[in-house]
């Protein structure tokens, strides 16, 4: 029996991303969930002998701003943080505007990325997501984005 939380994303071997230069950009509010995040994501793209870069920002919520500001010196960015529901409706706008700030860039910019935001309800709930040999959200983001950049560098050499 797996020791996954949920439903594993299917990695399949992917074809023509070998050496994608990638940007991890990670919100180190909850150190030790990032640094397990950090771990799957890093893992997953070291199969595919990427060269990564690693640079840190204070919350979930200004993610997408250093995607953006970094957008056109990387094939493809890795969003990794973790948003833990409060008292307050703060998670709620930074879960939303986070996860909408990213998808106006992959939309709108043609940007490659992974999603690797844990929103969730505790901490006990961010582990099983993030731990790499439970829910490994941080390997499917680096998954996802590879993913990407290999479609785009499909339909750009056509």
């Amino acid at each position: 029996m797996s020791t996954r939380t949920e439903n594993a994303m299917a990695r399949s071997q992917l074809e023509g991303v070998r050496g994608a230069r990638v940007l991890l950009v990670e919100a180190r509010y909850y150190t030790d969930i990032s640094d397990a995040l950090a771990a799957g994501a890093e893992r997953e793209l070291a199969k595919y002998g990427c060269f990564v870069e690693r640079v840190t920002v204070p919350g979930a919520f200004e993610i997408p701003g250093a995607i953006a500001l970094a957008a056109d010196r990387y094939d493809g960015f890795v969003a990794l943080g973790c948003v833990v529901r409060g008292e307050t409706t703060h998670y709620d706008y930074v879960c939303g505007e986070s996860a909408r700030g990213l998808m106006d860039l992959s939309v709108h910019k043609k940007v490659a990325i992974g999603y690797g935001i844990v929103t969730v309800n505790n901490v006990d709930q961010a582990w099983a997501r993030a731990a790499t040999d439970r829910g490994d959200k941080g390997g499917d983001a680096a998954h996802a984005c590879l993913a990407m950049v290999a479609l785009g560098r499909r339909w750009r050499n056509t």
